[in-house]
């Protein structure tokens, strides 16, 4: 009696255990089955906030894309609008373009433009002031910010040409920065600026601000300043040209042919090219004013005059294959 009561006490004893470990591990699956929802929970929550979290105010998602191109919008010149009260423009303009924040300074910079366009009288009186601030804008790190001031700039060249002539050396180094780099959307709106100048500024006071970038250590400014500088000595026309003086000019283009640059080299052609045709236009001969000795009076001739010899070697052969070039194709 005692074995059998023994083995039926041991029965529930076993029993108990084996239930008490059962509870004991689904208390545990179940345990740690709602640790990791709340591990996930909190995490979703944590992104939520993460991607709600406002930039500069503004309710955008952070997606990983800079933020502040999808704030900006690139305005063309011809689709800008008036402000609406030119007084307040004027009153806030130094202050939101001093600003440490980028979207208020990209509103401040498309109001400059604004007022070049629809108000130009009345903020002549700030350019003084506005276009250090231009400048400061177009050395920003932030693209958005940097190519809204690249803009502004084609917009003050359009609207105010000679009148800024004086505060131009402040400009002209960092475009000619911008329209030598890699990011291409920057380098474009940086070269559209660059064409805007060489367009509007007279050429007889432009073309001393670019000539000693042309001699720059960094090859890409040399190429941008020798494109702007072919682009604004047509400009001047013939007179202007031997006003200036043709002599300086084609010192200038032959040493450019020589660069490590292919656009420093093709700007160089272009306007050798040009000074070719003023100076043979120049020295057309009638019946009654023939010179003693007509070979002194040739291009090659007045190369040879001008330049070391291997300078008008490379310059007369370049100009020569242009002319076999043009009598082949006539």
């Amino acid at each position: 009696m005692s074995g059998e009561a023994l083995r039926d006490l041991n029965i529930p004893l076993g029993s108990e255990k084996k239930n008490e470990s059962s509870i004991n591990g689904s208390y545990d699956k179940s345990h740690a089955k709602h640790t990791n929802e709340t591990l996930e929970e909190r995490q979703r929550n944590e992104s939520s906030r993460l991607v709600e979290t406002p930039v500069n105010g503004c309710q955008k998602p952070n997606s990983g894309v800079e933020v502040g191109n999808s704030e900006v919008e690139y305005i063309e010149s011809g689709n800008l609008k008036d402000v609406e009260d030119v007084e307040q423009a004027l009153k806030a303009l130094l202050d939101g373009l001093d600003s440490k924040d980028w979207v208020l300074v990209c509103e401040a910079l498309n109001n400059v433009r604004r007022l070049s366009l629809f108000h130009k009288e009345a903020m002549v009186g700030m350019l003084e002031s506005v276009i250090p601030l231009i400048v400061k804008s177009l050395k920003n790190p932030r693209s958005a910010v940097c190519k809204t001031a690249i803009m502004t700039s084609a917009d003050i060249f359009n609207a105010y040409s000679d009148d800024i002539i004086d505060s131009l050396d402040l400009m002209l180094l960092q475009l000619l920065l911008k329209s030598s780099q890699d990011k291409r959307f920057v380098c474009e709106a940086a070269e559209r600026a660059l064409i805007a100048m060489t367009t509007w500024a007279s050429p007889i006071l432009l073309l001393p601000k670019l000539q000693p970038y042309l001699k720059n250590r960094n090859p890409r400014i040399r190429a941008k300043a020798s494109m702007c500088f072919c682009r604004s000595v047509p400009r001047l026309g013939v007179d202007g040209i031997k006003a200036y003086g043709i002599d300086m000019l084609i010192q200038i283009a032959a040493t450019q042919l020589s660069d490590r640059l292919p656009e420093s080299r093709e700007a160089a052609r272009i306007l050798l090219l040009e000074l070719q045709a003023v100076y043979e236009k120049s020295n057309v001969f009638t019946p009654t004013s023939v010179p003693e000795d007509p070979e002194r009076s040739t291009w090659e001739h007045f190369c040879q005059s001008k330049l070391s010899p291997l300078n008008a070697q490379a310059v007369l052969r370049v100009t020569s294959i242009a002319r076999e070039s043009l009598v082949l194709g006539s």
